[in-house]
């Protein structure tokens, strides 16, 4: 019996690795970010006019991107936490001989859920991004045939 719930909770638990996987990723991005964020309050300071300008619409961006990644790695970790109760639950279930399979279908379920959430939320935060780093079309000087 024992070795039917270990196996039956391998699957959460490799949902456990990937959201582990996913959060370093939302880190590592959020400490970009926030490099970038102080690099811009820097530059802010130093400009004026159009430069300033385009400053100030990238600073919006990032504190954006900030926003969504906090909440993103929230819904991450919260989705993580109903990964382990699942888990707890099965075993529970199994050895205080209970029958716990709803509970534990809707902790997974909102598990799932969360994890679906983060990522939408990690979509927005990679558009955003591709925004941040458009080339002002000035530059492309789409007048001219090259």
């Amino acid at each position: 019996m024992i070795a039917q719930t270990i196996q039956l909770a391998l699957a959460p638990v490799f949902v456990l690795v990937a959201i582990g996987n996913i959060m370093n990723l939302l880190s590592s991005r959020l400490g970009r970010v926030v490099d970038r964020s102080r690099q811009l309050q820097e530059r802010h300071r130093e400009t004026s006019g159009a430069e300033h300008d385009i400053v100030v619409r990238e600073i919006r961006i990032i504190d954006r991107r900030i926003e969504l990644i906090g909440h993103a790695i929230l819904r991450m970790v919260l989705s993580g936490l109903s990964i382990g109760v699942t888990v707890v639950l099965l075993f529970v279930e199994e050895f205080a001989n209970l029958a716990l399979q709803p509970v534990v279908a809707t902790f997974f379920i909102l598990a799932v859920a969360l994890l679906m959430w983060a990522l939408v939320l990690f979509l927005r935060e990679t558009r955003a991004a591709s925004e941040a780093l458009r080339i002002p079309k000035d530059f492309l000087e789409l007048d001219r045939d090259l």
